[in-house]
């Protein structure tokens, strides 16, 4: 889409229909998507493509994960694409056309395509909840076995419900024959989203929170995504000196994890601001952060646990040859959503409803009409003349400011080129699906010295594998002389 001329956000468009087919597991049009756009100019614009709280009661027990339970809410992928292909029509002069940017997935899902190793891993992985989980024995399973990685997959029905969008517009999917078919698999899984629901549900256009960071601005989405925590942690890091530390230290990590703590402690406070207070210009100023990082020590970890939030999703990002950049991230929420296929329309159902609390009094509790807490951060940092240099983003929930302090340090405190920051060693801060102590996980080629002196610091040290899938899979696309470079995580 790029080489033929179109701007960032219709790449984007493309290729995240594309993913919808291609990485079923981890996002799909039963999604949401938040997304980050700048001009050529560095003007911004943030779409909170996320769908609404469903006009039902709040839940009287807690919330499930998955199965009907779940869902709790609408899906706003495609809506959101619809939103940015309206704005690169009016901001950017941009000239795709919705059908020719939906097309190719519908091309895709109706041949089909080699299962990754990643959905391989998932579907193996939650075999035995995939049992009760309707629509999938068939589609991504076998006679009860996960399809292997290389596995020739066809998706029929989607390739449908993508030929109804190519033909008939995003509305569809909410006010037209796509809704109605929607609605109907999903009520025959006793779940209880109504039309109106669906005909309600609306991209928020708002704009980006921002705070400095050296001599760049950062850029991130505001509430009720954790997009200020990432810009807490960076305003922490950027009152701390850092550049006679080494790269990738003990001293290093030391810094970013500490300062990942203490932005998580503001983190509980956010909600949709359209339900709830958030005193976002309090937690950026200069006091706030001034005070969280007077209270770092270069010497001693502060004790943790934190409440930790599972999820998975995918990034997406491009620069046009015009200079605009687009920062995505498509989910739904944990792997394969709410284990919900709707009906004959191929779509799985997120679960983002789990984010969601049934204790009335709880910043985040259920509500109709409200969007629940997103973890998806997806970021672009302005150069010094305020205009987009590089955009970033990554796979990974509570991880995803963790896995951008490690990444975004690298790059503007060290100068590290985009291949060596992606590598570098990181860690996560909380619970995994195959260790549930809320210890602090390092990469293995950090190496023994740093995670000694870690654990010497009073930090709970557990290795992972280097390179680990768990310490996210993030992007970046950089602006250059000659036009944009990609650059993919080696974990992913």
């Amino acid at each position: 889409m790029l080489d033929a001329g179109g701007t960032a956000p219709e790449a984007i468009i493309a290729a995240g229909a594309v993913l919808s087919v291609v990485a079923p597991h981890f996002c799909g049009l039963g999604g949401d998507a938040v997304w980050l756009v700048a001009d050529r100019m560095g003007d911004r614009r943030c779409f909170l493509a996320i769908g609404q709280g469903i006009d039902r009661p709040l839940p009287t027990a807690p919330i499930p994960t998955r199965g009907a339970g779940a869902v709790l809410t609408t899906a706003a992928v495609v809506d959101g694409w619809a939103h940015a292909l309206d704005y690169s029509a009016r901001v950017l002069g941009g000239t795709g056309k919705w059908q020719d940017l939906i097309a190719p997935a519908a091309t895709i899902a109706r041949q089909g395509h080699p299962v990754s190793t990643s959905q391989a891993f998932w579907t193996e992985f939650r075999l035995p909840e995939i049992a009760d989980w309707p629509g999938f024995e068939g589609l991504f399973v076998a006679d009860g076995q996960p399809l292997r990685a290389g596995t020739h997959l066809r998706q029929p029905a989607l390739a449908e419900t993508l030929d109804t969008l190519a033909e008939r517009g995003a509305r569809d999917f909410y006010e037209g024959t796509l809704a109605r078919r929607i609605l109907r698999g999903l009520h025959d899984n006793g779940i209880p989203i109504a039309a109106t629901d669906l005909a309600q549900t609306r991209t928020r256009e708002t704009l980006p929170l921002s705070a400095p960071y050296r001599n760049r601005l950062l850029l991130a989405p505001p509430p009720p995504t954790q997009g200020i925590t990432l810009l807490q942690i960076m305003g922490i890091l950027g009152r701390l000196e850092l550049a006679g530390l080494t790269a990738g230290s003990a001293a290093h990590l030391h810094l970013c994890i500490e300062a990942v703590k203490h932005a998580f402690k503001d983190r509980p406070s956010i909600a949709d601001p359209k339900f709830a207070a958030i005193d976002v210009e309090r937690m950026l100023c200069d006091a706030t952060l001034d005070a969280k990082a007077a209270k770092i020590f270069p010497n001693r970890a502060l004790p943790w646990p934190e409440p930790w939030q599972h999820g998975d999703t995918a990034f997406l990002g491009a620069i046009d040859s015009a200079g605009n950049a687009a920062s995505v991230l498509q989910s739904t929420y944990f792997d394969w959503g709410a284990g919900v296929v709707a009906g004959d329309t191929g779509i799985v159902w997120q679960n983002r409803g789990a984010a969601f609390n049934s204790a009335p009094a709880h910043v985040n509790a259920f509500a109709p009409g409200k969007l629940p807490f997103y973890t998806l951060t997806p970021g672009i940092a302005l150069n010094g003349a305020g205009r987009p240099e590089f955009v970033f983003g990554t796979q990974g929930a509570d991880g995803q400011p963790q896995t951008l302090s490690v990444l975004l340090t690298h790059l503007i405190d060290y100068q590290a080129g985009p291949a060596e920051a992606l590598g570098a060693p990181r860690f996560l801060l909380g619970r995994t699906f195959s260790d549930q102590r809320d210890s602090l996980k390092i990469e293995g080629h950090a190496g023994p010295e740093v995670m000694g002196r870690l654990a010497r610091l009073g930090h709970e040290v557990a290795a992972i594998p280097a390179y680990s899938p768990l310490a996210g899979q993030a992007g970046l696309v950089l602006r250059t002389a000659e036009g944009a470079d990609g650059h993919h995580d080696p974990r992913g």
